[in-house]
C-alpha cells in the first residue's frame, strides 16, 4: 500500500515525553496513517537518517493578528519549526468590531504592540464585525501554519461601552452583555479569551487600555461565559501587584471550570528561600492542590529590546533624537563624523543613567549563531571598562566597525539563565512569550523554540529531548484543547518537523523593510529544519519555505467546528 508521504529512518520523538525511538512516519492526505516500520512506498519521501522527527511546534504567544494580512507566511515562526500559532493574546483583538472603532483598535493595537496603524488599516479587509466573521476572513488569506485565536477584552468592551470602557466600570447591565458577548464569540470559534493587566500598555493618549483595572465581577462574570461555550482564559498581570494577581487568576479559573494560561516572567519571591524561588510557588501551589488546570509560559531565555543603528533602540539622551531622525545611511555617516560623534558621547557622559543601562546591554556577536547567553561580567559595560572607554563610545565603535549591522540584546526579564533554568524545570511552566508579529522594530524572539532545543537540551543537557520537544508540543496543544495535534500518533493531524538536532541555531535578527508602506521590522532564521509539514504538506525544506500555505484556522474544538 502506498502513501502520500513517508519519512524514513528518523528518531521519533512523539511529543508525549516518552522515550525515542527509530522508525518510520507516513501521512496520507493531512493525517498520520502510520508510525513505526512503514512497507509501502510514498508518493514522496523524506530520508530523516540520523535526523529527529517530532510534532509541529505549537507557539501560544503571537500577536500575528494583522501580520496574518499581509503575511500569509507568517513568518519568523514558519523558520523555526512552528505550526501552529494563537494570536489575540494580551487583550488586545481586532474583533469584536463595529465599521466606527476600526480606528481605536488599529491604534490601541500600535501603541501596545508596534505594529503601525497604517499597515493594520491598509493590510487587512476589514470584512467583519462579529469574532465569528473575522475568523472567516483570516481563512481565506491562507495562512501558511495553522492559526487560532482568541477574543480580546478590550475590544469586546469597547464595543459594549464605546469610550466609557477606558476609563469606567461597566455597569451590571453591561458586564453582563460585555460577558456575552465574549461567550458569543467562544462559540463562533474563539478558542478563548484574553485579557491584559499591565498598566503600561497604553492607548496613543497615554491612557491605559480598556479592561486593565477591571473589577473582579467583570472578569468572573466573562470567565463563566467563556467556560461555559468551552474557551480558556488567556491573562497577562500586573506584575508589581502578584500576591492579589495570582488570587484574582484562582477565582477566575473556578469560575470558568477550565483552563488557564498566563504570560509567566520570572519574578522573584518576596521573601526567597534560596536565590531561585519565585514569586509565583505558594499561589501555584495552592492552585494545583485545588485541581484547577493553570499553565504559565516564560521566555526560555532573556528577552529585550535590539539596540542597533538600525533599529529603533538608541539611547535615550537628546542628542541620539537626531541620529534618530535619520535614515540608515544618513545614520552610519553621522556616526562616523568626529564632531557629531564627539557631540554624541560628551550628551551620554552627561547622563549618569547610561552606565546603569548599558550593564544590561550585552552583544550578539558577529557569527552566524547570536550570542544570548554572554555572562553578567560581558555586558557592554564591562566592554567599555576594558576598553578604557564610555559605553556609548563602544556602542559607537562597534556600529561603525560592522557598517551598523552589530546588535546589542537590551535583556529586560529572565535575565539570569541560571534561575530561569530551575524555574523552566516546573511542570505547570512551559516555554513561549515570542511576541511574533509584535514589536516588530524592537524586539525579535520568535526564534524561542528553536533556542529551547538548542540551548537547554544540546548545549546544556538540562532537558531530555522528549521532554523538550514534549514542551514545545504536546503540552501547548493540550492547553489550545486540540488532542489531535501536538503528538506523532495515528489519526492525529499530520503537522510535523524533522530536524538535524546537531545543528538546529537561531540565526542572527535582520531589519527588513517589507510591512506594507515599507515599513521595518526585524525578522531571524534559523538552521537545521530539514523538513516542515502542516496538515501533510511540505511548507518548508532545508530551512527555505516552499511557497505551500496548507494552515487552516482552529476554531473552538467543538463537535460542529472541529
Amino acid at each position: 500500500m502506498g502513501h502520500d508521504l513517508v519519512i524514513r529512518n528518523g528518531l521519533i520523538i512523539d511529543g508525549t515525553g516518552a522515550e525515542a525511538y527509530e522508525g518510520d512516519l507516513a501521512v496520507d492526505g493531512d493525517t498520520i496513517s502510520a508510525v513505526g516500520d512503514v512497507a509501502g512506498a510514498g508518493t514522496s519521501e523524506i530520508d530523516a537518517d540520523g535526523h529527529a522527527v517530532t510534532p509541529g511546534f505549537v507557539d501560544l504567544h503571537t500577536h500575528f493578528d494583522a501580520q496574518a494580512g499581509w503575511d500569509p507566511l507568517l513568518t519568523p515562526v514558519s523558520w523555526h519549526g512552528v505550526t501552529t500559532a494563537l494570536f489575540g493574546n494580551c487583550g488586545v483583538t481586532f474583533a469584536p468590531c463595529k465599521p466606527e472603532d476600526r480606528d481605536f483598535l488599529a491604534n490601541m493595537m500600535e501603541t501596545v504592540e508596534d505594529i503601525p496603524r497604517e499597515a493594520i488599516l491598509g493590510g487587512l479587509p476589514w470584512d467583519w464585525e462579529s469574532y465569528g466573521e473575522y475568523l472567516d476572513s483570516v481563512e481565506k488569506l491562507e495562512p501558511a501554519i495553522n492559526v487560532a485565536g482568541l477574543v480580546g477584552h478590550c475590544a469586546s468592551r469597547f464595543y459594549v461601552m464605546g469610550e466609557r470602557s477606558i476609563d469606567d466600570d461597566p455597569t451590571p447591565a453591561e458586564i453582563e452583555q460585555i460577558a456575552a458577548l465574549i461567550g458569543r464569540s467562544v462559540a463562533e470559534g474563539a478558542v478563548g479569551f484574553s485579557t491584559n493587566r499591565l498598566p503600561g500598555h497604553v492607548l496613543p493618549d497615554g491612557r491605559s487600555i480598556p479592561g486593565t483595572f477591571a473589577k473582579p465581577e467583570e472578569l468572573l462574570a466573562i470567565s463563566k461565559a467563556v467556560g461555559e461555550n468551552g474557551g480558556f482564559l488567556q491573562s497577562v498581570l500586573d506584575y508589581r501587584n502578584l500576591e492579589p494577581e495570582m488570587d484574582l487568576l484562582g477565582r477566575q479559573v473556578r469560575a470558568a471550570g477550565t483552563r488557564l494560561l498566563f504570560s509567566a516572567p520570572y519574578m522573584p519571591a518576596a521573601d526567597p528561600t534560596d536565590a531561585g524561588d519565585h514569586g509565583y510557588r505558594q499561589a501555584m501551589a495552592d492552585i494545583r492542590a485545588e485541581g484547577l488546570d493553570v499553565s504559565g509560559i516564560t521566555l526560555p531565555r532573556s528577552g529585550g529590546f535590539l539596540s542597533g543603528l538600525r533599529t529603533g533602540i538608541l539611547f535615550r539622551v537628546a542628542a541620539f533624537d537626531e541620529l534618530a531622525a535619520m535614515d540608515i545611511d544618513a545614520r552610519l555617516a553621522a556616526i562616523r563624523d568626529p564632531a557629531f560623534r564627539s557631540a554624541l558621547v560628551a550628551a551620554a557622559k552627561a547622563d549618569p543613567t547610561i552606565e546603569a543601562i548599558s550593564r544590561s546591554y550585552f552583544w550578539l556577536g558577529d557569527g552566524d549563531r547570536p550570542h544570548y547567553t554572554r555572562a553578567d561580567d560581558e555586558s557592554l559595560f564591562d566592554l567599555a571598562s576594558a576598553a578604557g572607554e564610555h559605553p556609548v563610545e563602544t556602542w559607537l565603535r562597534f556600529m561603525d566597525a560592522s557598517d551598523g549591522y552589530a546588535m546589542f540584546h537590551a535583556r529586560f526579564f529572565n535575565q539570569d539563565l541560571d534561575i530561569l533554568e530551575q524555574f523552566l524545570a516546573e511542570d505547570w511552566v512551559m516555554p513561549g512569550i515570542g511576541d511574533a508579529g509584535a514589536h516588530v522594530s524592537q524586539i525579535m524572539d520568535s526564534g524561542w523554540a528553536t533556542f529551547h532545543l538548542a540551548h537547554w537540551y544540546r548545549d546544556k543537557g538540562v532537558f531530555t529531548l522528549p521532554a523538550a520537544v514534549a514542551g514545545l508540543t504536546s503540552r501547548p496543544a493540550r492547553v489550545l484543547g486540540f488532542d489531535d495535534r501536538g503528538t506523532l500518533a495515528v489519526g492525529n493531524r499530520a503537522d510535523i518537523n524533522v530536524i538535524d538536532v546537531d545543528r538546529v541555531a537561531e540565526r542572527q535578527p535582520e531589519l527588513v523593510n517589507d510591512f506594507p508602506g515599507g515599513a521595518p521590522r526585524l525578522i531571524q532564521r534559523a538552521v537545521g529544519y530539514l523538513a516542515t509539514i502542516c496538515n501533510g504538506r511540505i511548507i518548508l525544506r532545508d530551512d527555505e519555505l516552499t511557497g505551500a500555505r496548507a494552515g487552516r484556522v482552529l476554531r473552538n474544538p467543538t463537535p460542529k467546528t472541529r
